[in-house]
Order: structure tokens, then sequence, then C-alpha cells
């Protein structure tokens, strides 16, 4: 992934320019371009998020749409409506405004006199989003994508709900969220009309998580925006990247199988960065390897990257990763596609002879957790920080149903998501179960490797859950995070069941005789085993 092209331009940067909407609307931008100008239209590199192009991210724009600028590109780091000095309010997370705009501003720019009419999208979080929304949209000079630490779906991989149970993320997010929302522009670039709309902002600003609750299933607001509804409808390609830290790293593989487009992915070790910011690393040279996607899709220059695999992963290497600055161990490998007949499934049956390629003896394994249980698991998304990353499991994995593998006589490579059929039985009419496979070295250290949420009255549908009737034992499905991770001989694998996972997921709450959630219950499953 290193850099092909030496040569470099002198750079033109206009602070803020307005982009004109349909509705009278202006949207703020920042504008790179190659100098002179007489060189000539360039193609254009959008990114379009709402976090403050001004004074939010402005040290990260600065180095990378400069650098693209340098290689030939005019690149706006655009905000959305409402956000920094764009005009308007922002009401929620991908509404019909917010794509529509982003379209206007793709015709918009195309018809510029610096811009050739060729245009690509990136963004990571926020803007990874939009970028496959709007290219669902097939906006005809949209040429191409790069979506970093995004989701397919809404709902199953977001930071609001991971297998029905609501996550602690959609609280957190949301509050940084109405914060962001509530901070006014920059006089010296929107002028006297700056306390009108920063009053404006302020009267119509709201806690987002109480939007986000009033839809705890599957339901239209959240397919709305998810671009698994319809991976037909992408049009361009797609360069779909992620981290194994990162919340959001499921969406690559998912979108390497189902667009119908040429694509590629690429997930790393780090968390929730741009991956030449990568922790934990090694970080790559990405802006390199984003302009070698620039120059294939918006030049026509052969540079030999989609001749390469399609799909480019970090196998991880067991141990805990303790120092999110540091490079963790492993290596780079990939696969010509994906799903890759190169990888076998090979079947585990948990039960009396803990964790067997033989099934057990029949056996009934009880869980209770404490409502500590889960205080061992990072936070669900890592930006690069201590303390996010998840710790040694042996105090989660104590309170939690274990089945344990004897020793390993080889390694044992992972790669993809793990799926675990069990029969199980609950207490109560809530219940949900969190299910994690690790890896325990030989001195006892209980390494993650990958884990899953499931609210059991979701079982059999995410739109139409089913309340668990006590005591009756029924089968449930659940698939763990996509995960690459190398299984040293001589090592374990344990599967650990628990019914709580907090702080990560908020624990089940079971309404007694009311409409209020009023009562927080132990919730004891029982496990059934064979099934």
């Amino acid at each position: 992934m290193s850099d092909q092209h030496e040569s470099r331009n002198p750079v033109r940067e206009i602070e803020n320019i307005w982009i004109p909407m349909p509705d009278g609307c202006r949207l703020a931008a920042r504008l790179w371009m190659p100098a002179p100008a007489s060189a000539g239209p360039a193609p254009a590199i959008i990114e379009y998020i709402p976090y403050r192009k001004r004074d939010g991210t402005r040290e990260r724009d600065e180095a990378m749409h400069r650098y693209f600028a340098a290689h030939g590109y005019a690149a706006l780091r655009i905000d959305l409506r409402g956000s920094g000095e764009s005009d308007g309010v922002l009401h929620d997370e991908y509404l019909d405004q917010e794509l529509d705009d982003g379209v206007a501003a793709i015709d918009w720019i195309a018809r510029q006199p610096w811009c050739n009419g060729r245009i690509g999208m990136i963004g990571k979080s926020w803007g990874g989003f939009n970028a496959l929304q709007i290219a669902s949209r097939r906006p005809p000079n949209l040429s191409c994508v790069i979506s970093v630490c995004a989701a397919d779906d809404r709902y199953s991989d977001d930071a609001h709900y991971m297998g029905g149970c609501l996550l602690n993320e959609n609280l957190i997010w949301g509050s940084v969220l109405f914060t962001l929302n509530a901070l006014p522009p920059d006089p010296e670039l929107v002028g006297d009309r700056w306390r009108a709309m920063w009053r404006e902002r302020l009267e119509h600003d709201l806690p987002f998580p109480l939007i986000w609750l009033r839809h705890q299933r599957r339901d239209e607001f959240w397919k709305h925006g998810s671009v698994a509804e319809d991976y037909g409808a992408i049009g361009c390609p797609v360069y779909a990247i992620g981290g194994w830290a990162d919340g959001y790293s499921n969406a690559v593989p998912r979108l390497l199988q189902h667009l119908e487009v040429p694509k590629k992915g690429l997930v790393g070790p780090w968390g929730h960065q741009y991956p030449h910011d990568g922790r934990p690393g090694p970080a790559i040279g990405f802006l390199q390897e984003a302009l070698r996607w620039w120059d294939y899709w918006l030049r026509d220059v052969e540079t030999g990257i989609m001749d390469e695999p399609a799909y480019r992963v970090w196998m991880q290497e067991g141990g805990l990763v303790r120092d999110p600055g540091a490079d963790q161990r492993g290596r780079w490998i990939t696969e010509s596609a994906w799903p890759s007949p190169n990888v076998e499934w090979a079947d585990l049956y948990p039960g009396r002879d803990g964790l067997s390629r033989t099934r057990s003896a029949a056996g009934k394994f009880t869980v209770n957790s404490a409502q500590t249980t889960g205080k061992a698991a990072g936070s669900w998304c890592a930006f690069g920080f201590e303390g996010e990353l998840p710790l040694d499991q042996r105090e989660d994995d104590a309170q939690s149903a274990c089945f344990d593998s004897a020793p390993l006589d080889e390694p044992l490579e992972l790669l993809g998501a793990p799926r675990i059929r069990l029969s199980v039985s609950a207490s109560e009419r809530v219940a949900f179960l969190c299910v994690r496979l690790n890896d325990i070295l030989p001195d006892g250290t209980s390494v993650r490797i990958t884990y899953g949420l499931l609210n059991l009255t979701h079982r059999d549908s995410h739109e139409s859950p089913e309340a668990v009737t006590p005591g009756r034992r029924f089968i449930v499905s659940m698939q763990l995070n996509d995960v690459a991770y190398s299984v040293a001989a001589g090592h374990r694998l344990r599967l650990a069941v628990s019914t709580c996972y907090w702080p990560l997921a908020w624990p089940a709450i079971q309404a007694i005789l009311s409409d209020k959630l009023d009562s927080t219950h132990f919730k004891q499953v029982s496990i059934h085993s064979p099934i």
C-alpha cells in the first residue's frame, strides 16, 4: 500500500464556500484544490458529516483533504444542514433531508468550473453511512465510494441495539450528539445572523436517545438508510473498511458478499479511526491506498488496486492488547472473494465434556449472572484510548456458564462470524444472552475473541418480538461478530454464556402487571444439552 504518486501540486485552500440547496438553504464547505486553477478542472472528493469543519475535525481534515488536493483532486469537507456554519436544523441521523442535500451537493459540485464532473465520497462513521446511502440513490456524477467504520444495517450494527438488546452506547452517543447539536456557528463566517441560527438550533435540539428508544424493534425507522434492505440499489464501486476494535466491522464482509458492483474490503486491528491513525496498530498508509482507489475510478489510471485480492484482513494472534497505542500481534491475510472457498466450518458442541467435536450426554446448565457481569467487556466501539479494550475475561467467566475445549494440538485460525445454536429455557418473560468465544492461554488468561448478544424475546424476529414463556424450552440461533483470530496450539477455546453484559448492554427489564418498566430482575437461563 505504498504511495505510487510522488508528484505534488501546490494547494489552494478556500476556508468557506456556500453550496446552495433547492429550498434556499446553504451548506458550508471547506475546499482544497490544486493550484494554479489553470491546470484545468479536477475530479472532486467529498466528506459530508455534522462534526463542524471549522473546529471539530479541522486538524484531521487538513491532513487528509490537503493530501488529496496535492495529488490533483478538489477535496471538500461539507457540514450537514444544521451543523457548523450550514443553515437549518439537524433533527436526526440520515433523514431524507440529509440524503437529498447530499445528492444536490454532488450535482452542484459537478457543475463547478474547477470540477470535471467525476466525484467520489469518503467518510468514517456518519460519513461512511451516508456515503453508502447516497450511493444507493445513484446520483449520476458519483463514481465511487470509500466507506470507513460504517454499517449497512442501522438496527443490527449501529450504536443503538445489538441482537435486540439496548446498548449503553445509545445513550453515550446520543448525549454527545445532543451537545454537538447545540453549538453555535462561527460569526466570522455567517455574520450577524449567527445568534438567530444558534437560537433556532437550541429551540429544536432534543436528547436523541428519546427518539431512538421509541424504536426498539427493527421497524421502518431503522430500515430507512439501511442499504442492506437493497444492496442492488448501489450502482458505483465501494471500498468498505473497518477495524476489529471498532463497532462496525461486521458490515465489511456483508457488503463484499452482497454488493453487485466492483468492491473491496479491508479490516485492520484498529478502532474507530481512519487507518492512517489506526490504534491499536499497525496503522497503514491509508491516504496512499485511497489515492490508488481514486486514481483508478476517477482518473482511469491503472494503479493495480482492482487486481489485488478483494478482502484483506489483519489475522490477530493470541494475547491481551493492553496498550491501545501499541501494535497488535498478527499478520495480514487475503481472500480473493468473500465468502471464501478456503473457509471450512467446524462443529463444536457444549456439554458435560466441555466444548468438543462430539455431542455429550444430556445435561442442564443453569446460569444466573450477577448484574456486574460484563465489567471486562471494554467499549462497544473503541476509539484507541486507554481503558476501551476488553480485559482479561476471567472475572466475567466466573459469572457465566463456561464450556472449555481440550488444549489444541495445532493452531486454529478463525475467519468469519461464528454461529451458535442453543436449547434454552428462562425463568422470566424477558431475558437475554451474551455469548462469548474466548482464547484460554496456558497461564489461565482469558482473551475475548468475539461475542454476540440476543434479546430472547427477539429469538424469531427483531420486527415482531414475543415474550418468553417461563420454563418452556426453545431453540435460539445467534451469530457472533465477525473476527480474524489465530488460536495457538496448547491454548483452549472457551464458550461463555451469561445473562448480563453490563455496562456494554442494559440489563433485561421486566414489566410487572403494568406498562411501566418498574422492576429489574435477575434472570435465570438454563442451557439444555444436547439440542
